[in-house]
């Protein structure tokens, strides 16, 4: 697992960052916080990225940045989400020179864990063959694989059950990743079946720690 700098939301991710010095010997030693980065494509589902986050922001010692699509701005506002979004203009307008940096490699390193949700079956297809062309898929592909990447599928329920999808589905899983199944219900276009994000908070061990939204959870304290 490569060290994490903790300071990427405020686009300062590189350099090293300085340890904080002690007024006093009794000084308690500050506490790392968990940093959690939020992926969002373009399926409604994104229509919960809002509650997605003050859900996660109400978890302690959590701190979370956004990376979007922008096919999934089409289904909330910025304004609602109180945290530091990405997008793939930022991706071009911090790099001017050789000696500057790399947002999906500094995203990469920032984070200890990764989430994608929703994975709508665009992505979930450029991610299963490989393809990296906006600022969200170049961080997956860029990601170190001994941290968690988790994606929540959602789509609608024709499309789950077209049969390249188990094929997706189950190469992600090959890479290491793990899914958090999606669920079957009235879906917005009018369709009843599978493919709606799961949405259940969860809880296991010590803390309430995320993962979550849905049946499954993960706590692992090697991470946290």
């Amino acid at each position: 697992m490569e060290p994490n700098s903790g300071r990427l939301p405020g686009l300062e991710a590189t350099g090293p960052q300085m340890e904080p010095r002690a007024t006093s010997s009794a000084a308690a030693p500050l506490r790392r916080q968990f940093h959690v980065l939020v992926g969002v494509t373009g399926s409604v589902a994104a229509l919960k990225l809002p509650l997605l986050v003050s859900k996660l922001l109400d978890i302690p010692d959590l701190e979370v940045a956004v990376v979007t699509t922008e096919r999934a701005k089409h289904f909330y506002s910025p304004r609602d989400v109180p945290v530091t979004l990405y997008s793939d203009a930022d991706e071009w307008e911090m790099w001017k020179r050789r000696s500057d940096p790399v947002l999906h490699i500094d995203l990469r390193r920032w984070a200890d864990l990764m989430l994608v949700a929703p994975l709508d079956a665009n992505t979930l297809g450029k991610v299963a063959s490989g393809i990296c062309d906006n600022l969200l898929t170049c961080v997956i592909r860029a990601w170190d694989r001994s941290k968690p990447l988790l994606f929540c599928p959602a789509m609608n329920t024709a499309m789950w059950e077209h049969p390249i999808t188990e094929q997706q589905v189950g190469q992600l899983k090959d890479f290491g990743y793990i899914e958090i199944p999606c669920v079957a219900k009235k879906l917005v276009c009018g369709d009843q079946g599978l493919g709606a994000m799961a949405e259940e908070m969860g809880r296991k061990g010590k803390e309430s720690y995320f993962l979550g939204w849905s049946q499954s959870l993960l706590y692992c304290d090697r991470f946290w």
